[in-house]
């Protein structure tokens, strides 16, 4: 086995001086879920039929999406012969969950994505009881196929401006469902143009002439036999797009169709048999689902990035690049400084956006559970941590593939390399389930409120609290993890502040509350990401505190040294904010430089054990260039040769184009 490893990655991973294994239980969360995640991996990936022969970005924009459905069946049924009898449905579930058995499969992700992400959620989170126990029960096995639609393509993260109606007819006991312009078209849910046959639409109700609200709507789109769209329904897909081009996005168009009134989800509203309208307790109860689906991103892009470091760091281990020293040789590319400040970082970002995340799962659960007793007051808080975290990690890890992309030079823009893939994977979420600029203007609106309680003395939410400081003269500054999380929180403090001051100077010179925000939403986007840096600086700090206490010495130093390089680095990233906010002098800038320099030192030397901790076996990461026995250029011209263009010597184009054309005969 040996003689076949690369041996710049053999040497790597006799240096490392942690236990892998442990990190990969650690992340996982235990010995038995590393062992239950690899043995679904192993059984799953040996299915027959399930991995490309040719690679799929050679395949039409047809072939891609029919191949897609084709393995997405074969998955699924794979999926289903691979689970252990012996786990509750939870841990099944949760099995799949940390694993990317996907990515194995699919490059551009898969056309069921939506049923799993998002219709079934929504039933769970939207049903009353009649219904969820009916339609999840088909949506589980399968008997149908649902996404989500909400977005239109005149409207997106604009709830209130969804143009799609519902009205409701009470002598058939009927929603006439009714698409009145172009923009109301629904634009962009997976699996909507040709996979699915049912659908959760949100829709604006309209009952005894009077607007109620968006409300969510079961349709069934397709009939189950033919898979014909029903009458008064259009369909299609949306086109090719910089990514996900396998998940099948579609259009939907309403004329007119009727449904019947229990295909209203109406655990949190009511419509009667007379048309009466029974608000919800608290109309944002409706979009439970986004809220879970932004949470689900948060841990969605710790594992994209985590995937895309993995193929970055090995790949820099192999590759040899210049000379450092005079007829030295050539040095492995990880060797270079700026070469581990562009990649070690995305390491340490991958743990903090996975602790982060857990920590906003168990706030999701919590919170899910107190609305079903009735109580909203954390509701706030989860909606304005779910917003501002979504954004700033699809953001980070948007910035950071790329980054592992371009350091794995030219190399990094092939194709086989996966990294182009996963980028158009990353960045997709800066925009689905709710653009990010207005996200951040969400979590403003909620750090604004927060600052006017504190202002009259009333108590705030924990993640928000230190909004009760005063802001006064500035506080010593300490290059200490804890000193830096204060500085972040003086900054976010100051900036909240700020903005504050400058609507009310709007407001003063005569502009209307609206205006006077709109002039200030640069500074309140600004004051959003202050207040997620430094929740999620403190949030990683506590979580690796909280869960490390029996990990072994080495590792929970490694673990410390990323908490401390992802803090530096942010400091460092975000120097005028805190030379603006806070009391950090020159003396204590070049300190902090001189200390990050030192950890990518004592980083370097396992850096390949840390990735490799993440645990992706080489069919997940689908790469040339990050596979674990790093023959990265045996790899490249394999990939090459599969190209159809290498099949014949001379393509048909020589003869009819370019030999007419060379002797003047075109």
């Amino acid at each position: 086995m040996s003689s076949k490893v690369n041996q710049d990655l053999l040497e790597e991973r006799k240096k490392c001086d942690f236990n892998v294994e442990e990190l990969t239980n650690y992340l996982d969360g235990s010995v038995q879920a590393t062992t239950n995640r690899r043995k679904l991996e192993t059984k799953v990936l040996s299915t027959k039929g399930l991995l490309d022969d040719v690679p799929e970005e050679y395949l039409s924009h047809k072939k891609k999406y029919e191949n897609a459905v084709r393995k997405a069946v074969v998955l699924y049924r794979a999926l289903k012969d691979a689970e252990d009898p012996d786990l509750t449905e939870q841990e099944k579930a949760n099995v799949v969950f940390r694993s990317m058995i996907h990515s194995a499969v699919f490059k551009d992700n898969s056309p069921f994505a939506l049923h799993f992400a998002m219709f079934i959620p929504t039933i769970l989170g939207q049903a009353d009881e009649e219904q969820k126990n009916y339609w999840v029960k088909r949506a589980s096995k399968m008997e149908i196929i649902g996404t989500y639609a909400q977005t239109e393509l005149g409207h997106g993260t604009f709830i209130r401006g969804l143009e799609t109606t519902a009205t409701y007819d009470p002598k058939t006991e009927e929603f006439v469902l009714h698409s009145p312009t172009l923009t109301s078209y629904k634009w962009w849910p997976g699996g909507l143009a040709h996979t699915v046959n049912y659908c959760v639409v949100m829709a604006k109700l309209y009952t005894q002439g009077k607007s109620c609200g968006i409300q969510p709507f079961l349709i069934q789109l397709r009939d189950e036999e033919t898979h014909m769209p029903l009458p008064g329904i259009k369909l299609g897909e949306i086109g090719a797009k910089l990514g996900s081009n396998t998940i099948n996005n579609g259009f939907l168009g309403f004329d007119h169709h009727r449904i019947k009134r229990d295909r209203m989800l109406m655990k949190n509203a009511q419509v009667l048999k007379d048309g009466t309208f029974k608000k919800s307790l608290n109309s944002k109860l409706t979009y439970g689902t986004m809220v879970y689906v932004r949470v689900v991103i948060v841990n969605a892009m710790a594992k994209q990035l985590a995937r895309a470091v993995t193929i970055a760091v090995r790949y820099s281990a192999v590759r040899r690049q210049s000379e450092l020293k005079p007829d030295a040789g050539e040095p492995q590319i990880l060797d270079y400084v700026t070469q581990q400040h562009k990649l070690f970082i995305a390491i340490a970002s991958c743990h903090a956006f996975s602790l982060t995340a857990q920590w906003l799962t168990r706030m999701y659960h919590k919170v899910s559970s107190e609305l079903e007793k009735g109580n909203m007051n954390e509701l706030p808080e989860l909606h304005a941590s779910a917003c501002c975290l979504k954004a700033v990690t699809s953001w980070d890890a948007s910035a950071m593939v790329e980054r592992c992309r371009t350091s794995c030079g030219g190399h990094g823009y092939m194709l086989s390399s996966n990294l182009p893939q996963i980028y158009g994977l990353v960045t997709a979420a800066v925009t689905y389930e709710g653009e990010n600029t207005v996200l951040m203007l969400q979590t403003a609106r909620s750090l604004v409120k927060a600052w006017q309680q504190a202002s009259i003395g009333q108590a705030l939410s924990p993640t928000m609290s230190y909004l009760s400081e005063k802001i006064g003269s500035k506080q010593k500054w300490d290059n200490s993890v804890d000193g830096i999380i204060k500085g972040f929180r003086r900054v976010a403090l100051g900036k909240v502040a700020a903005a504050v001051a400058s609507i009310k100077k709007y407001i003063k010179r005569g502009l209307a509350p609206e205006d006077a925000w709109n002039m200030t939403s640069v500074q309140l986007v600004a004051a959003s990401e202050a207040h997620c840096r430094a929740f999620i600086l403190s949030t990683y700090k506590s979580e690796v505190e909280r869960t490390t206490s029996s990990l072994s010495a080495p590792l929970k130093r490694v673990l410390s040294q990323l908490v401390e390089l992802y803090t530096i680095y942010w400091a460092l990233e975000k120097l005028g904010d805190l030379l603006l906010y806070t009391s950090i002098s020159e003396a204590d800038v070049r300190q902090l430089q001189d200390t990050y320099e030192d950890l990518l030192g004592k980083i370097r030397p396992n850096a390949v054990g840390l990735v490799d901790a993440f645990d992706f076996c080489d069919q997940i990461l689908n790469s040339t260039l990050g596979a674990s026995d790093g023959r990265v250029y045996e790899r490249l011209m394999e990939e090459a040769l599969k190209s159809p263009l290498n099949a014949e010597p001379v393509n048909q184009s020589f003869h009819k184009y370019l030999k007419p054309f060379m002797q003047g005969k075109l």
